[in-house]
């Protein structure tokens, strides 16, 4: 039993020292030359695929542990207490709808990058990029709202 208690913490340790390594590619990495805007000599940097890869695989991780986390919990509770199931379901119908409208906010237009002549920039891709982005805003500005009412709600609870 002691042994399963380690697995979250060597996961989140390693999941640190990635996204460490791949930010210190991307900003120390060198770049892959120059490129001229309006005068301007722009660098290229060398792992901007990865980074964007790494971004990727970890929204997708966070989306798939929560709702995995979430239906569990909401077997769990359709067991033991069915009234706690019911909250369980409406935070489950709420993170596949806030998903839902962040695609649809997304854009399929092309997405101008100075510099990229592939096709990655339009179509799936681009409107999968646009909904990443709003999804990262929103539970952004969840989580600083989430740290603020908690410090409010805590301060007065005493």
């Amino acid at each position: 039993m002691k042994n399963y208690k380690l697995i979250p913490k060597i996961t989140l340790w390693t999941l640190l020292a990635l996204g460490i390594v791949v930010i210190a590619m991307f900003f120390l990495g060198g770049s892959q030359g120059t490129l001229e805007v309006a005068g301007d000599f722009l660098d290229i940097p060398k792992y901007s695929d990865l980074f964007l890869v790494w971004n990727y695989v970890l929204v997708g991780l966070a989306v798939l542990i929560t709702l995995c986390v979430l239906v569990v919990k909401l077997c769990s509770d359709f067991k033991y207490n069915p009234k706690r199931a019911i909250r369980s379901l409406c935070v489950v119908v709420g993170a596949i709808v806030l998903c839902a409208v962040c695609w649809m906010m997304g854009s399929p237009e092309e997405i101008k990058i100075i510099g990229y002549e592939g096709t990655d920039n339009v179509g799936f891709w681009a409107q999968l990029s646009d909904a990443v982005m709003y999804l990262c805003y929103i539970l952004f500005g969840a989580t600083i709202i989430t740290l603020i009412w908690g410090a409010i709600f805590t301060k007065t609870r005493k």
